[in-house]
């Protein structure tokens, strides 16, 4: 069979990896285009456009950038017919997705998406794209089932959360030597997860590293994204308590005492790894106006909107400033604040239902087209 997947960040590409690796697993003469990351190109199958080319922040960058935007979906859609493939499995990314999958249904190629677009965040009205156009919606979070089952009358597959696999499969990591190979100090990690994309790395890291002469204790440790090169990170590392390592923050997370976490994906994983943490956001101020206008969610990451509480606290736009980071910083080294926090992860890590979701989704998929 021949597979074409369409991932357009950091954690498509971490996801989409895993997915490939089991497909091959129920389909060994699979064939696979992808637009995605270095992770999927491991697993196999040809690399078309890498996501560093396709990730664009915000109502007012994606404006800016529209033209690239648009060729991207004329290189996407011409890909394609040249491929001729018996599915296209969408991996989140929806403004890409959502437009070449309106255009390959109506050429009646399979349409599959794995991780669904957070259209119970905003933009809910896409469910009538997602209807008319998806053939098959694979979701990971609990809650999205009856939100497409019950609210939209859509059936769709629960199959559980891919970071959980993707946790518990990779090796353990030893404190020591990691800090030794990666000439870190004996001190207590505070790990900083400022995002992929640059105009997000730039602001958040300003607010992350505000707070850095208030933790002496510790060391601060920037995760790189796979996505960006040294040169970009060196304008930060001008603190000596401040490090930066390049493309393991698994690694990083499964070593730190604590985390400073950009709202996404990222909050969920730190969760995983058992890390407290404080999630930060603030975008520009445009785009916060437009933002707040049509997102009427409680919480911003995913470990309070699965949780359906505040577990973990939010310091969002105005209140993300160096008086609150350190104040919410400080509550979180606290043993007390610590052991609250570990048992709310150990019940979010249930919610989730356990480990295979690659595995469950790509079994669906083959079933599916076979």
């Amino acid at each position: 069979m021949k597979y074409y997947i369409i991932a357009g960040e950091a954690s498509g590409d971490l996801h989409g990896s895993n997915l490939m690796k089991n497909i091959f697993k129920e389909d060994p003469n699979a064939e696979i285009r992808f637009w995605g990351g270095d992770l999927m190109q491991q697993a196999g199958g040809t690399l078309v456009k890498h996501y560093r080319d396709l990730a664009f922040m915000g109502f007012i960058e994606v404006v800016a950038n529209l033209k690239t935007i648009l060729n991207n979906i004329k290189i996407c859609k011409s890909d394609i017919l040249k491929f001729n493939p018996d599915v296209i499995i969408f991996i989140d990314y929806p403004g890409f997705n959502m437009r070449i999958a309106k255009w390959a249904k109506n050429l009646n190629i399979k349409t599959h998406y794995y991780i669904s677009p957070q259209i119970w965040a905003w933009k809910e009205n896409r469910i009538k794209s997602i209807k008319r156009d998806i053939d098959k919606m694979y979701v990971i979070l609990p809650f999205e089932k009856d939100f497409y089952e019950k609210k939209h009358n859509y059936p769709v597959e629960f199959v559980g959360h891919p970071l959980i696999d993707a946790i518990h499969n990779r090796s353990k990591t030893d404190p020591l030597l990691f800090k030794k190979e990666n000439n870190l100090e004996e001190k207590p990690i505070i790990a900083l997860l400022p995002g992929s994309r640059k105009q997000e790395i730039s602001k958040m890291l300003s607010e992350m590293l505000s707070v850095v002469e208030d933790f002496s204790d510790y060391q601060f440790v920037i995760a790189g994204a796979p996505s960006q090169d040294y040169e970009f990170y060196k304008q930060f590392l001008t603190n000596k308590n401040v490090r930066f390592i390049s493309n393991k923050t698994y690694d990083l997370l499964s070593v730190s005492h604590a985390a400073l976490v950009t709202s996404g994906t990222a909050t969920l994983e730190t969760a995983l790894f058992k890390v407290p943490e404080v999630v930060l956001y603030k975008g520009s101020w445009a785009s916060y106006q437009i933002a707040k206008r049509i997102i009427t969610l409680k919480y911003i990451s995913l470990v309070n909107l699965i949780m359906d509480k505040e577990v973990v606290t939010e310091l969002i736009q105005d209140n993300c400033n160096k008086k609150q980071i350190k104040k919410e910083l400080n509550k979180i080294l606290t043993e007390d604040h610590r052991k609250v926090l570990l048992e709310e992860y150990n019940l979010l890590e249930e919610k989730l239902g356990g480990e295979g979701a690659s595995s469950k989704t790509a079994h669906l998929i083959y079933s599916q087209i076979k």
